[in-house]
Formats: C-alpha cells, structure tokens, sequence
C-alpha cells in the first residue's frame, strides 16, 4: 500500500511491562484512546502477536507502526535484551504482522519511533528513553538516522549504559546515587554526539534532580504519540 492511501494507524508501543496501541491519523492525532495490557511472560513473538491482537480487536486501521525494545534492521528484530533475545533473534516481526493482520507493517526501535514524534526537525537531535533500559534515537533535521545501541556500550568497567543507569540500578542504588550516575551520563552524551537538542523520555526521567543544560528537554510519552504516523512519512 502506498503511504499517500494510509488514512489511519495502528500505532504499537511493545515495553518491558507493557504493550500498548492506538489508532491515528497520518496526521498524528489520536482516533482512538491508548489501550494496554502486561507484556506477555514469556515474552515470545506468538505470544506478543496474541497481545496485539486483543488490544486491536475492533479497530479500523490501514497500516502498523511497532516500537520494539531492541535492535531493529529492515523490520527484522536482532537483539531484545528486556523480552528475551533467544526468543526474537532473527524475527521478521514486520512480515509476521502484516501476515497476521493482512495490513503493512513497520517496526524500528521504540526510541526511534518516540524520537520521530519529539523533535523540531532543526539540526542534529538526539532522544534518550529512561525506563527499563536505556534507549537512543538520532534525527537530522527530522530524518531518522541508522539506529545504534548506544546501551550496550561499555561505560564504566564491564557495565554498559542499561547496566549503569536502568531501572534495576536505579532500584539497586537509590535516587540520590542514581542522579549522579546521570550527570556523568549526559556529560558523556554532550562531548561524544554535540547535539543541537537532547530530548529525555521514558518513565525515569522525571527522576532527574539536577539542572539541565538549555537545550535538554524532559518530555512525556504522550508527546511522542505522532511517532507511529511519522514512520510512514519518512
């Protein structure tokens, strides 16, 4: 299906705890309120499509959008480090749901599709997820970029991003602890990537505590909504 004949979609959040969908315009407005349910245990692919399929019963839509916690290349999935990597390494996730709901289908990491729907569109941008993991987006000038799992690189003896600064750090160490760990995070951020704007998301960021540089901005998930429609755009 041409993009230009997508009048409404299906715009799916897969996270650590839950999957969540609704329908919008190509415009990005809500046509639907968000549903959710728990993320299936285990988390299989069948039993993810199975979540799906209950959140979509009912709904009129003529194409998907998948934000998928993980590694995303082409709509097939590669690692999902908090859904189980053995489960959906190699995963043509896209292909399995246009099959399964007979509609096109896009996946691409959950930062990413969060990321299309937050930034200007002005320079190089850059968007962090702080939930159960540590997600990253990349736009220039609103075109998403190749993505890169910035949260598995080393950065601090053998922990990685998500092992450093996620949720079950943060639950380890403590607020207080976990604050100054993110202060070393973003200042690693600003000299590596030199963004114009940094967007933090996710559950955690409104954990922060400290002063931001100007061109920091916490947002909501709910800001990042139009993502799903910006997916068919790009």
């Amino acid at each position: 299906m041409e993009s230009n004949k997508i009048a409404k979609i299906l715009s799916i959040d897969i996270g650590g705890n839950n999957v969540k969908t609704a329908v919008l315009s190509k415009e990005g407005k809500l046509l639907t309120e968000y549903k959710k349910l728990p993320t299936p245990r285990p988390a299989t692919p069948q039993a993810v499509i199975k979540t799906i399929q209950r959140l979509a019963k009912g709904l009129a839509f003529d194409a998907i959008s998948v934000g998928f916690p993980g590694y995303v290349k082409e709509g097939v999935v590669h690692t999902a480090p908090n859904l189980g990597t053995d489960f959906w390494s190699q995963c043509a996730f896209a292909d399995l749901l246009t099959k399964t709901f007979s509609k096109p289908a896009r996946v691409v990491n959950d930062a990413d599709m969060q990321g299309l729907g937050l930034v200007s569109g002005k320079g190089f941008e850059m968007v962090v997820t702080l939930g159960t993991g540590f997600g990253t987006a990349f736009l220039r000038d609103g075109i998403l970029l190749p993505h890169m799992e910035i949260a598995h690189h080393p950065i601090v003896g053998k922990k990685d991003y998500d092992k450093f600064i996620g949720e079950k750090a943060l639950k380890k160490i403590g607020k207080k602890e976990w604050n100054k760990r993110m202060q070393l995070v973003l200042s690693i951020l600003k000299a590596v990537f030199n963004y114009n704007t940094l967007y933090l998301g996710g559950g955690n960021a409104k954990k922060l505590a400290f002063k931001l540089d100007e061109n920091i901005k916490i947002v909501t998930n709910i800001e990042g909504v139009n993502g799903g429609a910006k997916l068919w755009a790009q």
